[in-house]
């Protein structure tokens, strides 16, 4: 997340811009600098390293205590197979990734509000001398003023579309899981081989759901005025406004940072994971 956030910056303010969201990667990347600095491109930082890790502990949390469910049934009915299949994967994502949702959606929506804010560079050199530059508001301010000016049910904008997306998650885990599960029979999955599974399986994932992820978006940063629109509405608008390839703004960037975050992702993971087992074996062995 940290390393690759500056995608998400770019990715998601095209999502929200409709009428700026034609320039190239590179011109979006001065502009932004340009206006705002380097830290432009970091805009809510803070937040989305607090939600990836609330995300990634509740998604895995609820993912691995349903497989657990599902193998501990497979023993008792006598499969020969412990792995899970595609159903069961699916299963376990939907029941992962609704939790998660339902758990963190406050979290994205008061990040995307800090990421899609812009501070003018210009505006801050034409201030008095001695004067301070007013400070980006932080996580907890942006929080504060969110809930004051448009209530609680503020934190819950795009919550719909967002459950949408928890087939996401489902086809990314399922694709990763049944090719792993594929070439474990042939071969054992290195680190190198889990980070490429990782990054097609996100891939597929992200390309098909994007347009429920730009509207999920526009949602979180929709004012008061217009929450009354749902997911279906703002899908129209979209169409009648810019056309089908509105649903694709900031592909690019966006399918770059969830590639290669999912793909670290699932590398690490299997890193861990086999120096947990040799920490483990030793002991084991003495016991």
């Amino acid at each position: 997340m940290a390393l690759t956030y500056p995608l998400i910056t770019l990715s998601t303010r095209a999502q929200v811009e409709s009428t700026r969201a034609e320039s190239k990667f590179l011109d979006a990347v001065r502009r932004i600098v340009q206006r705002e600095g380097v830290t432009g491109l970091y805009a809510g930082v803070d937040s989305a390293l607090f939600g990836i890790s609330v995300t990634n502990f509740v998604y895995y949390y609820w993912y691995e205590w349903t497989r657990a469910g599902f193998e501990k049934a497979a023993i008792t009915a006598g499969r020969a197979s412990k792995k899970l299949t595609t159903v069961e994967s699916m299963i376990a994502g939907a029941i992962a990734g609704s939790a998660t949702v339902l758990l963190t959606n406050p979290i994205w929506v008061v990040n995307t509000r800090m990421t899609t804010r812009k501070r003018n560079k210009e505006t801050e050199e034409g201030l008095l001398p001695g004067s301070k530059p007013a400070k980006a508001p932080s996580t907890v301010s942006t929080l504060l003023a969110l809930l004051k000016e448009e209530g609680p049910q503020a934190l819950f904008a795009g919550v719909v579309p967002a459950l949408v997306l928890v087939i996401n998650p489902i086809l990314q885990y399922t694709i990763f899981e049944q090719l792993k599960n594929m070439l474990e029979k042939k071969r054992r999955v290195t680190p190198t081989m889990a980070f490429l599974l990782g990054a097609f399986g996100k891939l597929v994932a992200t390309t098909l759901t994007y347009p429920y992820i730009t509207v999920k978006s526009r949602m979180h940063v929709a004012g008061k005025d217009s929450q009354k629109e749902n997911m279906m509405d703002g899908m129209r608008r979209i169409i009648r406004e810019e056309g089908y390839v509105g649903f694709y703004k900031g592909i690019g960037p966006k399918v770059t940072q969830s590639v290669l975050t999912a793909a670290f992702l699932f590398a690490f993971k299997d890193v861990l994971y086999e120096m947990s087992l040799k920490v483990r074996k030793p002991a084991s062995i003495k016991a």
